[in-house]
Parts: structure tokens; C-alpha cells; sequence
């Protein structure tokens, strides 16, 4: 059996019909400070163009520190990581947090083996 999903013991359902002020006082202090100050226009704008949009779009936005509300989830939202959208698909665990937390900005190191001259095996190999 699948568990039902639940947010400070809110349903997904419940929570999306709550109105910001509500929903800010279930999620933590700093969360809940940039809700209650309220959205600049960027993000109020953002907030409307998720909220239209169909199940199988990709909404592309800089906005890295806007926060996941619960009319996001089943939405794929493509956050820019300095280089490229990434597609992060929205799931009911990410509610409260930011975009910018699953748009990796940087690259993970991928070293291969030593050049020539690195060790002192290879100090006297001869180049070709």
C-alpha cells in the first residue's frame, strides 16, 4: 500500500486550496518570512504562468529562489543553472523548498588518470 502524502499533516489536496497566508505559517521561519513580506512582480508573474499552464509543459525561469508551493507539483520547471535549463520535475517532497536546490550550478570534477611527468614512473618516458 502506497502511503498518502502529507505536509504537516495537510494533504496535498488541503494544501492547495489554502491561500498564502495560510500555507506560510506551515512551513519554517525563513519560508515563511519571504511569503508573508509577499512575491515581487517576477514572481507573482511566474506564479500565474505555472498555475496556467498544462500538465506536459516546460516553463523556463531564473528565479532560483522561488519557492515550491503546492499548485507547482506535477508541473516540470525548467530552472537556468548558469549555463542551461534544467528540467525538474515538481514532486508533493519538494514543497518548501527552492528551485535553486535541484538546478546543480556546478559541474562535478571528472579526472582521469596522471599526463606524462605527473609521477616518477612516467618522469622518463620518452614522447612520440
Amino acid at each position: 500500500m502506497v502511503k498518502e502524502f502529507r505536509f504537516r499533516g495537510k494533504t496535498l489536496e488541503e494544501l492547495q486550496k489554502m491561500n498564502l497566508k495560510e500555507l506560510a505559517q506551515l512551513f519554517k521561519s525563513r519560508v515563511r518570512r519571504k511569503m508573508l513580506r509577499g512575491f515581487n512582480e517576477k514572481e507573482l508573474k511566474f506564479i500565474k504562468k505555472v498555475e496556467k499552464a498544462k500538465e506536459g509543459a516546460f516553463i523556463k525561469t531564473h528565479l532560483r529562489d522561488m519557492i515550491i508551493l503546492p499548485t507547482f507539483v506535477g508541473k516540470t520547471i525548467g530552472v537556468y543553472n548558469g549555463k542551461e535549463f534544467v528540467a525538474v520535475k515538481i514532486r508533493p517532497e519538494m514543497i518548501g523548498h527552492r528551485l535553486g536546490e535541484f538546478s546543480i550550478t556546478r559541474k562535478v570534477p571528472k579526472h582521469s588518470g596522471p599526463g606524462i611527468g605527473a609521477t616518477r614512473s612516467t618522469k622518463h618516458v620518452g614522447r612520440k
